[in-house]
């Protein structure tokens, strides 16, 4: 095999192929065409002597010979980017964290780490990416992260068949809630029973890897009533507000809510328990990174702690 005329170009078509998932998503995130991509993936093969990806019908996933080439070209474009980022006038000392983050997370929990951070740690510098649970954690295996926010539903099995497995500490585990609008029968009392939940109009998210669609209730015994379909949190609760629907919630998001908005616990039912978790790839993280994950702990700790 020979490497010599492997382009760094290649490298980072590789990475992005493997941290997306798919041949098109990482043309799209690279401004490429799927074709440009192809010829640089083929190109690394045959450098390689072997197969990097496995193609399936839901994406790509790595070999073992890809994930040995993804450990070092990571290596390699990480240098790359450090001596671009020193010869333009960064500090070479200044220590950088990647954290990935999910969209519910973003709305309180991400600000308050990122303050405790500039209070705490002001040489860290800190990157922050936004993402779905499986799109982190392939970021994470690529590279691309050193930490990220997961999510997690019951019954808490594992991410996918990759490796390296993930390390993952729980943060938190809470039950599911509902956003209702303030004026709305549903909150006068301190929860809603769940037998009420029939025949109400829903705001939507798009549907989960399993199918399951986001915003409608886990385990609604009919078909629900789609009033509307956002996809980003805090339009769906400024929704709520205006008086549109009804919306599932995390319990973190009571303290971001819109006036008018009342985010409540559900009873007559089993609880729909949702899992926040802090993942990385194994082995002894950088002290950067150990201290970052340190602060997340905390900060998602205290959060949780506070009332509704």
């Amino acid at each position: 095999m020979d490497f010599s005329d492997v382009s760094l170009t290649a490298l980072r078509v590789f990475r992005a192929v493997a941290e997306e998932g798919t041949f098109t998503a990482a043309a799209a995130s690279l401004g490429y065409t799927q074709s440009a991509v192809s010829r640089q993936i083929a190109a690394l093969e045959r450098a390689a002597e072997a197969r990097l990806l496995e193609r399936r019908r839901d994406g790509v996933r790595l070999t073992g010979a890809g994930r040995v080439v993804l450990r070092r070209a990571t290596l390699v474009v990480d240098e790359i980017d450090a001596a671009a980022r020193e010869l333009s006038g960064l500090p070479a000392e200044a220590a950088t964290v990647r954290l990935g983050w999910l969209p519910v997370a973003g709305a309180v929990l991400l600000p308050r780490i990122l303050t405790e951070l500039r209070r705490t740690a002001p040489g860290i510098e800190v990157v922050t990416r936004e993402g779905t649970t499986p799109a982190l954690a392939r970021a994470l295996r690529a590279g691309a992260l050193d930490l990220a926010l997961l999510a997690s539903a019951p019954p808490f099995r594992p991410l996918d068949a990759e490796s390296p497995a993930l390390v993952l500490k729980t943060l938190t585990e809470r039950a599911l809630c509902l956003a209702v609008p303030a004026a709305h029968p549903l909150a006068r009392g301190d929860y809603v029973d769940m037998a009420d939940l029939r025949g109400q109009r829903w705001i939507a998210g798009s549907a989960a890897a399993d199918g399951v669609l986001m915003g409608v209730w886990p385990g609604l015994d009919e078909r629900p009533q789609i009033a509307h379909v956002a996809r980003d949190w805090l339009a769906k609760l400024q929704l709520v507000a205006a008086g549109c629907g009804i919306t599932t919630a995390a319990a973190s998001l009571a303290h971001a809510a819109p006036d008018g908005v009342r985010i409540l616990p559900v009873r007559g039912g089993p609880q729909e328990l949702r899992r926040l978790s802090l993942a990385r790839l194994p082995g002894r993280p950088a002290e950067a990174v150990s201290r970052v994950a340190e602060v997340v702990r905390a900060v998602a700790v205290a959060l949780d702690a506070e009332p509704l």
